[in-house]
């Protein structure tokens, strides 16, 4: 029984670290203030995160570029803040803490961000965000590029840069993959699939990446590094938490990826790999090895093609699988279960259209599938009856930005989008009906968001 107490709080844990990469990603009105571009330079439909091959070479050049004028170009701060209506297809049970069974409004998140460049070679972009909704504060998506240079080789241009982050793709320049992915924003109160990635989740911002990057001709980029958890006295003091446990040994982390850029379009493919070591959480500041270690291996395969014209007219697409093998000794040893040997696969793909960077609409869909795994996924209630991490959601949205173009109110000072987002599902951690053995649909956990989401 404790074992299985063990194993219920390392599940919880994973699933929380879930929650926590669900949250919206940044795109700073100091970065425009700095480049002097309006935030269409640099973003698909005016607001953050989706980029433009202009936002992609400006990340990949670590921030340094400049352009701006006036004092606002020296100052590297910026202010966010997002509310937001959220409605379940069934109330929840329990109700989320300190909110109703349904029908709630909530303030997500007030976020400050320090990001910018000091000097040619220098430059980085760090979150701090409180949310009303945990009633917590923490360090959140951080991206520091401590050297980059650029040099010549065989007449072109190569950029050579070093990253220092906390979460496997927060410093990946293409939305195909899972920091920065669609959906961009997301519930914080509905319930979401348990089974995810390590390249998702895994770490959460519990780890500490240190990665190499070349990009070669603005069409290679290559890119290698590793990731190691810190400690539970530094994770506490950041307002983080161990996702599903802490690093035996540094991970590995692999990316490659080519882009073709023509009449104004741009596409591209690329892979990514991370493979894992790990000691299962027990708590949010414990990790165990009596049992042995739990191992996974990310093989992730990605694309994306976007038209952006004069500005009239925009179109993109994007996705990416992701196929993950796992070895979860140390799990199943806690808790007397025979094999350990399982995979998961997962597909997530969307198409967004923009009229004048103005009003946008998107659809995205997100399949997770694999064979029961008993260690992960069979909690009873909590997720799966039968023990599979099987979910299918087709996600809708609409969004407005009013703002962000060159010559708008307060620009670049401030930027807003308003959304209204749906998420069916047609199946949810194992099922389409009773998939949790209490009476549970997939369809329950359909939600409805509208948001307000404010950048100073």
């Amino acid at each position: 029984m404790r074992s299985l107490k063990i194993f219920a709080a390392f599940s919880l844990s994973a699933a929380a670290g879930f929650l926590a990469m669900t949250k919206p990603a940044q795109a700073i009105p100091a970065f425009g203030q700095q480049t002097g571009q309006p935030c269409t330079a640099c973003h698909i439909g005016s607001f953050g995160p989706q980029l433009t091959p202009l936002g992609r070479a400006f990340k990949i050049g670590g921030y340094t570029q400049r352009g701006g004028e006036g004092w606002a170009a020296d100052v590297p701060l910026s202010l966010m803040i997002q509310t937001s209506f959220n409605n379940t297809g069934a109330a929840q049970n329990p109700p989320p803490q300190h909110y109703a069974p349904n029908n709630n409004f909530s303030l997500d998140q007030i976020s400050g961000f320090v990001g910018g460049g000091i000097g040619e070679h220098t430059g980085g972009l760090i979150q701090f965000t409180w949310s009303d909704v945990s009633n917590t504060a923490h360090l959140d998506n951080t991206d520091l590029r401590p050297y980059t240079t650029v040099i010549d080789l065989g007449g072109k241009d190569l950029r050579l840069g070093t990253t220092i982050n906390n979460a496997a793709t927060v410093q990946d320049p293409y939305n195909s993959t899972y920091a920065w992915g669609f959906p961009y924003v997301a519930s914080l109160l509905a319930p979401t699939p348990a089974g995810q990635p390590i390249l998702a989740s895994g770490f959460g911002q519990s780890a500490l990446g240190y990665t190499v990057y070349g990009w070669y001709d603005n069409k290679l980029y290559a890119e290698a590094g590793f990731y190691n958890t810190v400690s539970p006295w530094f994770l506490a003091r950041q307002g983080n938490a161990f996702q599903i446990g802490s690093s035996t040994s540094p991970a590995p982390y692999l990316r490659l990826a080519y882009e073709w850029q023509w009449n104004d379009q741009a596409a591209h493919i690329g892979a990514l790999f991370m493979h894992a070591d790990v000691n299962p959480s027990t708590d949010s500041y414990v990790t165990t090895n009596a049992f042995g270690a739990d191992h996974y291996t990310d093989f992730g395969f990605d694309g994306s093609y976007q038209f952006l014209g004069d500005g009239t007219n925009t179109v993109t697409v994007q996705g990416i699988f992701t196929h993950e093998l796992q070895n979860l000794a140390g799990s199943a040893a806690a808790n007397g279960i025979p094999g350990a040997t399982y995979t998961l696969n997962q597909l997530r793909a969307n198409a967004s259209y923009w009229y004048q960077n103005t009003y946008g609409i998107t659809l995205g869909v997100q399949s997770t599938w694999g064979p029961a795994n008993p260690v992960l996924f069979a909690v009873t209630g909590a997720p799966s009856a039968n023990s599979k991490p099987d979910s299918n959601a087709i996600i809708v949205e609409a969004d407005w930005v009013p703002f962000g173009k060159d010559d708008s109110l307060w620009a670049p000072f401030m930027n807003l989008k308003l959304g209204v987002q749906y998420t069916a599902y047609t199946k949810f951690n194992g099922g389409s009906t009773n998939y949790d053995g209490l009476g549970g649909n997939a369809s329950n956990n359909n939600t409805l968001l509208v948001f307000a989401w404010f950048m100073f």
